[in-house]
């Protein structure tokens, strides 16, 4: 689980953002890619950020081995923990499928 900074080189005009590379158990895995769990709990220990990238890796805690599947997303919204019955120290990320527009668009079409 590592941390690089390459956001900023997919999309030109953004601030320097950070990528998140994640563990995701299968059931969790499936539900993203299926596009019912925008969404996921964790751990706030990276400093997670709006417009971040990442890179969620399926990985099957039994055989303690990653399946090889991966799935990018970016963060559209971080709700810290300590608020809304999430414990302080975690956090909900909002899930959204394109990087971010940079500032001062707002039309993709314009991009």
């Amino acid at each position: 689980m590592t941390r690089h900074t390459l956001l900023s080189d997919l999309t030109p005009g953004l601030t320097q953002r950070s990528t998140h590379e994640l563990k995701t158990w299968p059931a969790c895995f499936d539900a993203v890619e299926a596009g019912i769990k925008p969404f996921d709990v964790r751990e706030n220990d990276r400093d997670f950020q709006v417009g971040d990238a990442l890179l969620l890796r399926e990985y099957e805690p039994e055989s303690e081995q990653y399946s090889g599947r991966t799935a990018a997303r970016w963060i559209s919204y971080v709700l810290l923990g300590g608020t809304f019955g999430v414990e302080a120290g975690w956090c909900v990320l909002g899930f959204g499928e394109q990087p971010p527009l940079p500032p001062g668009i707002n039309d993709t079409k314009l991009w």
